[in-house]
């Protein structure tokens, strides 16, 4: 019996295909490399014809790039994350990019970082994760960018992009003031999380602007399961507050679930209840939060911009800290 041999097209037959130099058919799959749209049409026209696929190995031993970006994220049970995690995924592919996630905790961090360093990963990106000093100067030091979404890390290695969150904080006392609010607790996050302790300073500074003090601050770790004690320490404190502003969704929804279900109080005619992140859920009608929105598209598109500069060596004069505008979305939860 005769076995069939199966021809290997190479970059040379795509050329000759679409009539162009073999150097274009590499700029074609190179990120950030420079091609016509004209000639990249025809080249892709012709692998599709011909399919071609180009090996991404053997490219990376001439580009010294991988186009492998590596993702750490420890919280794919907050609805934000996944969000987030979904769209950075996306537009890093959409700019020929290889997304590569890994998950884990906040002590394991620096171990991911090695293993993905193993894989030869030409940049970084964290969501809720942070890293020791150390690792960040690792990898550093080998030109590759890391870029921190929606956390602030001091490391000057770092790039980190998050929104104002100190001003959402302000937008949310302003709207509570506006409506009649005076008595109003605040629910905080991690006390480890920059986002965090920038909320909550952004609180205390509006509220002290309107000459208000807080009537109580009470702590949920960024969990459903944390806003709902929170809230029962509030609410049984015998003290119950016109209006509870939370850092984060999750805290929030927990917070109207013990207010409706364990004390019988009507949200939002007996309480106004506000989150922070402006998550898919926050729309369900059983929840109508009104929240900040972080404008986590402009966050993805600034994240994917940074990284391409990087990888390519494009020149960026970029602050260690971009902060985005953010914009409160009202909704029943504190105007129904």
């Amino acid at each position: 019996m005769i076995r069939k041999t199966k021809v290997q097209i190479r970059s040379l037959d795509v050329a000759r295909l679409a009539g162009v130099s073999r150097s274009a058919v590499s700029r074609t799959y190179t990120t950030g490399a420079y091609v016509s749209e004209e000639t990249r049409q025809k080249v892709l026209s012709a692998a599709e014809m011909l399919g071609y696929a180009p090996n991404a190995l053997a490219r990376s031993l001439i580009t010294k790039r991988t186009g492998i970006v590596g993702i750490v994220s420890t919280d794919l049970d907050n609805p934000f994350y996944a969000a987030l995690l979904q769209q950075l995924g996306t537009a890093l592919q959409d700019a020929g990019l290889a997304p590569l996630l890994l998950f884990g905790d906040e002590n394991s961090t620096d171990q991911q970082i090695t293993q993905m360093m193993s894989y030869r990963v030409d940049a970084l990106a964290m969501t809720n994760a942070t890293l020791s000093s150390r690792m960040a100067a690792r990898f550093a030091a080998s030109d590759k960018p890391i870029v921190a979404i929606n956390r602030y890390l001091a490391q000057e290695e770092i790039t980190s992009i998050t929104c104002d969150n100190a001003d959402g904080a302000a937008k949310v006392v302003d709207h509570l003031v506006e409506i009649g609010c005076r008595k109003i607790a605040f629910v905080a996050g991690h006390p480890d999380a920059s986002s965090s302790r920038d909320r909550e300073s952004g609180f205390l500074r509006q509220m002290a602007q309107h000459g208000l003090s807080p009537t109580l601050i009470a702590v949920g770790d960024y969990t459903h399961y944390g806003g709902a004690e929170a809230a029962r320490r509030i609410l049984g404190a015998g003290k119950t507050p016109d209006a509870i502003a939370c850092a984060n969704d999750l805290m929030a929804f927990g917070v109207m679930d013990v207010a409706r279900n364990t004390f019988g109080i009507n949200i939002p005619g007996q309480l106004k209840v506000t989150g922070f992140d402006n998550s898919s859920l926050a729309d369900w009608p059983s929840h109508a939060l009104t929240s900040v929105d972080q404008n986590v598209a402009k966050m993805v598109q600034l994240a994917v911009a940074l990284i391409l500069a990087g990888i390519t060596g494009t020149p960026q004069a970029t602050p260690s800290h971009l902060q985005i505008s953010s914009r409160l979305v009202l909704r029943a939860s504190t105007i129904g």
